[in-house]
């Protein structure tokens, strides 16, 4: 309980001092992050694996962005295979001082469950069973890190019970975050995406990240026709262009 109420309190405070933004300064930064790596392979499809599918379709989102949007940086919190903590994969967006932070991953379902369509998450309370299933599942990269117990204040991925946190959060960059979500879904529907929403639910990455930020669903890897589409490069190329044009969208409202 007492690591519970410092987390608590930890959070709290990081919702009210938020870090100073470049944009005002006439430069807007975007994060990148394609969820899991290395070690940690993310869902499992019958031939794919998450973490390639999440890097593949991070890259071609920052080469549409690098060449389409002059005044944007674009930072990624991995460019390869490799395992970054989910800690600091905010703490890579902060040090930025980035005005977005974008992170990307890729669906599943347990057992022979079916799936298909994108969807867009906020940072929030889990107000559904399956949005809680889908931040149980994400969050539980933590459990490959050296002693994340501590050093997430005893949070526990799989317990909901710890999810209670998340009530107590004051997210000052919420409209925003919502805002950008719908352009993303948005975007997914005119590609011809079947339309999972836009929802809320309690992602780690998300928690300490000082800008607007959402984490998207790209598709189910579990479902076989699904799988197909993410591992394809027809597939890839329609996602990053659909995330490509959201960001571009959501940055022309905020000027």
């Amino acid at each position: 309980m007492r690591h519970l109420t410092t987390f608590i309190l930890c959070l709290l405070l990081l919702a009210i001092v938020p870090t100073a933004s470049t944009w005002a300064e006439g430069t807007f930064t975007l994060v990148l992050d394609a969820g899991h790596g290395g070690k940690d392979p993310g869902a499992l499809g019958k031939t794919g694996k998450e973490k390639n599918i999440n890097l593949a379709v991070v890259l071609a989102v920052g080469q549409l962005v690098e060449q389409n949007m002059k005044d944007v940086k674009v930072v990624y919190t991995r460019k390869t295979d490799v395992f970054v903590e989910l800690n600091e994969r905010a703490a890579i967006a902060n040090r930025a001082k980035a005005d977005l932070f974008v992170s990307i991953h890729t669906n599943a379902l347990p057992g022979k469950a079916q799936g298909r369509g994108s969807e867009t998450y906020t940072l929030g309370m889990h107000r559904a069973a399956d949005n809680l299933a889908v931040a149980k599942r994400e969050n539980a990269a933590i459990m490959l890190e050296k002693d994340y117990e501590n050093r997430y204040e005893g949070f526990d991925p799989k317990s909901a019970e710890s999810y209670i946190i998340f009530e107590f959060m004051q997210d000052t960059y919420m409209e925003q975050s919502v805002k950008l979500a719908n352009h993303i879904q948005k975007q997914f529907r005119a590609a011809g995406r079947p339309d999972k929403g836009v929802h809320q639910a309690g992602f780690l990455v998300l928690r300490n990240t000082s800008m607007p930020s959402c984490l998207i669903e790209l598709g189910y890897i579990t479902t076989t026709s699904e799988e197909a589409y993410l591992l394809s490069q027809k597939g890839v190329n329609e996602l990053a262009q659909s995330i490509y044009q959201a960001i571009k969208n959501y940055k022309a409202t905020i000027k």
